[in-house]
Order: structure tokens, then sequence, then C-alpha cells
């Protein structure tokens, strides 16, 4: 930003921060019918703190202002967090969303990967994370459905899975 944009800012913090203290003090009462500060944040708090910083990394990156790709996992992580929690604050769904979080951190692992150097060990923990969040994804999602323990069916299906593929690479198959 620039010194002209920089001064109009801290004349915009300012301001604000003066009505507000002019609120707070009865000096001047200032009615926010339509703008009530308290509920926005209330209400939009992931979106002011996750999802714009997320957004802000995202496009510190893209645009060549930072050209270092760690920049891009504490962004995954503070974009899907943030929509994870703003979809759970607006429709209370936290009991379903929240393997999300694991998968916040696979996000992050998978696009420093994807825009950085390639380096294939990140790919171990990007699927050991998405592996978790899907098994728990399925977990919540679908034990209301089938009102069966999601684990008497996916613990024995990952054992036959492992065993064949362990047998079919002795075999020289893969």
């Amino acid at each position: 930003m620039n010194r002209r944009g920089n001064m109009f800012l801290g004349l915009i913090f300012i301001v604000t921060g003066l009505l507000f203290l002019m609120n707070n003090l009865g000096v001047m009462r200032i009615h926010f019918d339509i703008f009530d500060i308290g509920y926005i944040i209330s209400r939009y708090w992931p979106s002011l703190f996750l999802i714009l910083p997320g957004i802000a990394m995202h496009s510190a990156f893209f645009s060549g202002r930072n050209r270092d790709a760690g920049i891009l996992v504490p962004a995954g992580i503070l974009l899907t967090t943030g929509i994870i929690f703003q979809l759970a604050r607006s429709f209370r769904i936290m009991h379903l969303l929240w393997p999300g979080l694991i998968l916040a951190v696979a996000i992050g692992l998978f696009e420093l990967y994807l825009f950085g150097t390639r380096d294939r060990g990140l790919l171990i923990p990007v699927t050991i994370l998405s592996a978790t969040s899907a098994i728990f994804f399925m977990s919540v999602s679908l034990r209301p459905l089938f009102r069966i323990n999601i684990g008497q069916v996916f613990v024995p299906v990952i054992l036959i899975a492992c065993g064949v593929s362990i047998i079919l690479k002795y075999r020289g198959y893969q």
C-alpha cells in the first residue's frame, strides 16, 4: 500500500475509534439499527478473521508479492477452517462439519506440494489426514442414515483392502 493509502486507512481507524469512544462515554449517541457491529462480528467472525486473511495470503502468493510457497499452508488452513466455521455458524451444523478441521491441514499441505517444490514426502501426511477426515465425515453423516456403527463396516473393509493389496503386490501384479 502506498503512503496515501496508509494515511487514508489510518484516518478511517481514528474516526471509527473516536465515534465508538464518544458512543461508549455517552457524549454522542450513535444508533446502529441497520449496522450493528456486535451482531456482524458475532455472526460473521469466521469470514472476518479466518476467510479474509486466508484469501489475503493466497492473493499475496499468486500475485507474486510473496513467492514463498510456505505461505500457502496457513492460507489453506485459514480459508478451509473459515469456511467450515462460517457454515457451522450459519446453519448450526458443526456436529457434521468438525472432520473438516482435520482436512484443513491436509489442504494447506497439499497446496504447498502443488505450488511448491513437489516434495513427494508431503503426500504422506496429506493422504493420512484426508483419509482420516473422510472416515470421520462418513461416520458422522452416514450413521443417522443407516443406524449402524460405521466402525463395524469400515475397519473390516480397510483390512480386506490392505490384505488384497499386499497379496497382489507380492504376486507381482503391481
